[in-house]
C-alpha cells in the first residue's frame, strides 16, 4: 500500500487600506493548575473547534481582542496570559521558563476547558511555544498558525549565516544579560501601543507582570552565540499550518521563512503582509481576521 503526501505552498501578497476598530471582546475569566502554577486564561464563543491563543513579548492576553471577536461565533477562543505575565503565576528561577514548561502550560489549558486537542495559534515567544507544542504534544494539535515567528529551524539558520538578523537581534542579546530586567519599565515596554484606551489596559497588564520572568524566555531558551547552523532535523510538523508574517518586522527577517516547506508534512500556507510590522494582527487587524476565517473554514 502506498500512501502520498501533497504538500500546499501558498504565498499571498495583500494591500489592505481600511482597518476598523473593534469594541473589547466579552469574555469570561478562568485558571488552569499545571503543577501548582496558575494560567490565566480569558473564554469566549460557545460553540465550534477550540482554538488556544498565546501572546508574546511584551504582551498579554489582549493581544488577541479583535481575533476573539473575528471568531467567537464560529469557534471556541480562548487566549492565555503566559506564565510571568498580567493574571498568570510567576515562579522565580529561569528553568521555569523553558519551553517544555511553557508547553506544558498549553497542555494543562486545554485539559482544564475539558478539551484533548485544539487549533494553537501563536505569536512572536507564543509562536515559539506553539511549534514546539505542535512538535511535541501533535496528538493535542489540530492546526498549527504562528503569526511573525519562523520556524525554530530557520531562525537558527538565520542568525548563523544573516549578518542582517545577527544585528537585529541585539536585543534579544541584551535582554539575556544578567539583570537586564532592571532597566524595563511599562512606560517602556508599552510604547508600541498606539489607540490611548488599549495602551492604559496595557500598562496595567505589563506593570503586573514579572519583568525578570518576561526576560527568563530569552535567557533559557533564545539561541545564544556563537550562533550555530545545527544540522540535525527537526521534529516533523504533521498538521496544516498558516504562517502570518509582517514584511516590516526588524526583529525577525523574512528571510526565515525560507524552507518552512521542508520540515512540514502536511500543507503549509504562507500569508506575507506588506506595511505591518512585527505586531501584524495589531497592524493589520481585519485583514489578519479574514485570513484566520478563511483558512479556519477550509476542509482538511
Amino acid at each position: 500500500m502506498c500512501s502520498v503526501i501533497i504538500k500546499y505552498f501558498f504565498v499571498f501578497v495583500f494591500f489592505f487600506t481600511c482597518e476598523v476598530k473593534a469594541k473589547d471582546a466579552i469574555v469570561t475569566h478562568h485558571y488552569a493548575n499545571n503543577d501548582g502554577v496558575k494560567i490565566h486564561y480569558v473564554k469566549a464563543g460557545e460553540t465550534g473547534p477550540l482554538v488556544v491563543m498565546l501572546h508574546g513579548f511584551p504582551d498579554f492576553w489582549y493581544s488577541w481582542n479583535e481575533q476573539i471577536i473575528a471568531l467567537q461565533n464560529t469557534h471556541r477562543v480562548v487566549a492565555m496570559d503566559m506564565r510571568g505575565y498580567n493574571r498568570s503565576d510567576k515562579p522565580k528561577g529561569i528553568n521555569h521558563y523553558s519551553i517544555s514548561k511553557l508547553v506544558s502550560d498549553v497542555e494543562a489549558v486545554i485539559q482544564d476547558i475539558g478539551e484533548k486537542k485544539a487549533v494553537v495559534i501563536g505569536h512572536d515567544w507564543g509562536g515559539m511555544v506553539a511549534w514546539n507544542f505542535a512538535m511535541l504534544r501533535p496528538d493535542m494539535t489540530d492546526r498549527l498558525i504562528v503569526l511573525n515567528l519562523p520556524h525554530p529551524k530557520g531562525l537558527s539558520r538565520e542568525l548563523a549565516n544573516n549578518p542582517d538578523q545577527q544585528r537585529n537581534s541585539q536585543y534579544a542579546r541584551d535582554f539575556q544579560r544578567p539583570d537586564s530586567h532592571k532597566y524595563l519599565n511599562a512606560e517602556k515596554l508599552t510604547n508600541w501601543v498606539k489607540d490611548k484606551n488599549k495602551r492604559k489596559k496595557y500598562l496595567k497588564a505589563i506593570n503586573n507582570s514579572d519583568f525578570e520572568a518576561m526576560l527568563n524566555y530569552y535567557k533559557r531558551n533564545y539561541p545564544r552565540p556563537p550562533y550555530e547552523d545545527n544540522a540535525s532535523e527537526p521534529i516533523r510538523i504533521t498538521m496544516p499550518v498558516l504562517i502570518i508574517h509582517g514584511l516590516d518586522d526588524k526583529a525577525l527577517l523574512h528571510g526565515a521563512l525560507n524552507r518552512t516547506w521542508e520540515w512540514i508534512d502536511s500543507d503549509l500556507t504562507l500569508v506575507t503582509v506588506p506595511d505591518a510590522g512585527h505586531f501584524v494582527h495589531h497592524d493589520k487587524p481585519n485583514f489578519v481576521n479574514g485570513t484566520l476565517k478563511m483558512w479556519l473554514m477550509r476542509e482538511r
